[in-house]
Formats: structure tokens, C-alpha cells, sequence
């Protein structure tokens, strides 16, 4: 782990230095993130007592809302920064456990189950909620799957962040909501697991 990332993981009062939101507007309880980032370090560090944490648990941190708190913004970075130095921690470890054929075969099997349902036909990708539920509108998620199934099949840049600060709108009879944050939450592991 290198730059910001690393200081964060070793050094808690670096976080001191996250701007906050102004009195009147809604930031991030500054007490939870100190906490989660002082965990961080312990598990990072791997110092005697410290739990168990990964960058799956790190992807679905999420804090109160507090007025004056910390700028959502800069935290999310940073947690997007500790989610890239523990999945690259935790690839190494797998490759050195199982090889670098076993992992990049598993990585590889995940992006083609992931890549099957990305090429279905528009409107089709994800079960549909009924037209009385609201869900995920379809032609925003079809069209974020169209970039990560050119990205498994061609290269084509896309980003961890584009899939990580996906914002869908509502549509009735739209795309169920939780398969479709799982399967991008797989995306999002597969991609890390590969770069």
C-alpha cells in the first residue's frame, strides 16, 4: 500500500486533516470514522486483539449522518484508497496460498458468469421488479453494463469508481435493486482481483 492509503492505515490522526462539512450541512459522524479508521490500522498492521476486516466490509462501511461532520467526499475517497490497499493485500495472499494459475483462473470463471448476463438483451440483464415496486432504471444499469462487458471483453477502460458511485434512478418495474448492487459488487471485486 502506498501514499494516502498508507498513511491512513498508519497514522489515525492524519485523519484529523479531513475537511468537514459546514455547521449546517451534513457530514460524516467524525467519532465512527476515527473509530473505523483506527480498526483499519489494527487490522492492517495486524496488531495483537485486532479484528477481522476486509475490503469487502471496507466497500460496505457506512457512517451516520451528523451535522459538521466530516466532508462525505474526502472519506469516501480515502475508503475507497484502504478498499484498494486491503484487496491487494488479500490477492497476494491468495496467490501465494493456491498460485497465481488458481487465482486468475477463479477471477477469470467470476468475470465470465458476470460477463454471460452483462451481453443478455437490454431489459433482460436483471429480474424485473413488478410494475407496482419501484426499482433500478433499466437503460442506467443496461447501459453501466454495456461499459463493464466491453471492459471484460476489449479492454475498454472503466473504473472502479464509475461502478463504486453508480447512481440509478427510479423506474417502475425497473431492475431489483439488491441483485443488481450484488452483481456490480462482484464486478468491482473481480476488477480489483485482476489489476
Amino acid at each position: 500500500m502506498e501514499g494516502p492509503a498508507r498513511r491512513l492505515v498508519q497514522n489515525s490522526r492524519v485523519t484529523s486533516t479531513f475537511p468537514r462539512a459546514r455547521r449546517n450541512r451534513l457530514g460524516y459522524d467524525i467519532d465512527e470514522v476515527e473509530e473505523f479508521l483506527a480498526e483499519a490500522r489494527s487490522a492492517y498492521t495486524a496488531e495483537p486483539g485486532a479484528g477481522a476486516l476486509d475490503a469487502e466490509r471496507i466497500r460496505h462501511t457506512a457512517f451516520s449522518m451528523r451535522k459538521g461532520g466530516y466532508a462525505p467526499d474526502h472519506v469516501d475517497a480515502a475508503l475507497e484508497r484502504l478498499e484498494d490497499a486491503f484487496a491487494n493485500r488479500e490477492r497476494d495472499a491468495a496467490i501465494q496460498t493456491a498460485g497465481d494459475a488458481a487465482w486468475y483462473g477463479q477471477a477469470r470463471d467470476t468475470a465470465q458468469v458476470l460477463l454471460d448476463r452483462f451481453v443478455r438483451p437490454p431489459g433482460h440483464r436483471f429480474t424485473r421488479v413488478s410494475w407496482f415496486t419501484v426499482g433500478y432504471a433499466t437503460k442506467e444499469v443496461d447501459a453501466l453494463a454495456d461499459r463493464i462487458a466491453n471492459y471484460f471483453q476489449t479492454g475498454q477502460p472503466v473504473t472502479i469508481e464509475e461502478i463504486r458511485t453508480s447512481v440509478f434512478h427510479a423506474q417502475r418495474g425497473g431492475y431489483q435493486e439488491s441483485q443488481v448492487d450484488a452483481v456490480l459488487d462482484a464486478a468491482t471485486r473481480t476488477i480489483l482481483a485482476v489489476r
